[in-house]
């Protein structure tokens, strides 16, 4: 649907509600926006409304302000698609009107549209197995992946992050409580994903559910760990192991570690030099990979297998492998610690807001 059709969907308060369902029918959006004279926004009515006040019994004669939503999910002309997306997934809306500042009705964002531009088909596969004793005692109750940071489980978030890059085939590896996430996220279809469940019987390690895939990838997957909150940009990275024509590629991130004391250099019993608390700088496993077909393909046994073991491998066997530093926002929540610091973060790194209710 082309965006300038967004003008087509606009409608007075006292046209009926037969003349918001034809409006509807024409722009083929299944959504009016009721607006003033100067094009202020006054409300919404969806298909859903319409079907409602039917049931209510109300004529279709009635002017439409009668059965609008007067507070609509909106949002400012000029903000960003990530955050339109996040905005749209978090309220189960497909489209959401752009304001500008006195409140006119400026534009559509439409979720077709966030999605189109760079779908991917790409599988990626969450480890989301893991007892998260770290994190007890608020684990004893609720696997690790459905604590919630913000106002959201840590795994939902990381799977809008990835259909916000064009993400739509999912596996997720369970283990622990595997029901309570199985219930939540359901087949993926709410979320606008396709969402299939790897069921280990027993701790496979970071790679060893790979081998629950109901079939070998035919094109590079993305793994990751379920306890992650970053802002990596993840078509980049898959677009950078696909250019790096490797086997496999491990997302680094620097961790730099300043010693706490006075370093003493010396040869036998002479002090040569004294370092007070030095810092040295390294690069880390961050938890994210793409790995090629045939990377995937050495998981080929019901074992415990890590991702370092899996690298060192392809290693072994001559194959290339390469890092992606990562300079995004990166945290593990490992620890209760973190799981703190995560829900101070969270409203600054994934904004999200609400302008009203949900359409």
């Amino acid at each position: 649907m082309n965006r300038k059709d967004w003008k087509k969907t606009m409608i007075l308060p006292r046209a009926s509600v037969r003349d918001a369902m034809q409006i509807m029918d024409k722009s083929a959006l299944q959504i009016a926006f009721v607006v003033d004279g100067e094009n202020r926004l006054l409300g919404a009515v969806t298909d859903g409304d319409v079907r409602r006040s039917i049931l209510r019994g109300e004529e279709l004669s009635a002017p439409v302000e009668r059965i609008m939503n007067a507070h609509p999910v909106i949002a400012p002309q000029g903000m960003e698609r990530a955050a339109i997306f996040r905005l749209m997934t978090t309220h189960g809306v497909q489209q959401i009107p752009l304001l500008d500042g006195e409140g006119r009705l400026v534009g559509l964002a439409q979720m077709e549209e966030l999605l189109c531009h760079s779908r991917r088909d790409n599988a990626v596969v969450l480890m989301a197995g893991g007892l998260g004793t770290r994190l007890r005692p608020l684990t004893d109750k609720i696997p690790k992946p459905l604590l919630k940071v913000g106002s959201k489980p840590i795994l939902e978030t990381i799977l809008e992050s990835f259909l916000e890059a064009g993400f739509h085939r999912f596996y997720f590896a369970v283990n622990y409580k595997s029901q309570m996430i199985e219930d939540y996220f359901g087949d993926g279809s709410r979320f606008g994903a396709e969402i299939e469940y790897l069921h280990e019987k027993k701790r496979m390690g970071t790679a060893g559910a790979l081998y629950f895939l109901p079939k070998l990838p035919d094109a590079p997957i993305i793994v990751m760990n379920g306890d992650l909150l970053t802002k990596v940009d993840f078509g980049a990275m898959l677009d950078y192991h696909v250019e790096q024509n490797a086997a496999a590629t491990m997302a680094v991130r620097e961790y730099n570690y300043q010693v706490p004391y006075g370093v003493i250099d010396f040869d036998g019993d002479r002090i040569q030099a004294i370092r007070e608390k030095p810092s040295y700088s390294f690069f880390v496993n961050a938890g994210i990979y793409v790995l090629s077909p045939e990377a995937a393909a050495r998981v080929d046994k019901e074992e415990f297998f890590d991702m370092p073991q899996l690298f060192d491998a392809l290693l072994a066997d001559g194959k290339k492998t390469t890092a992606y530093p990562i300079r995004e926002y990166w945290l593990d929540i490992g620890r209760m610690d973190d799981f703190e610091r995560a829900q101070e973060e969270y409203g600054d790194k994934f904004a999200e807001g609400r302008w009203g209710k949900e359409q």
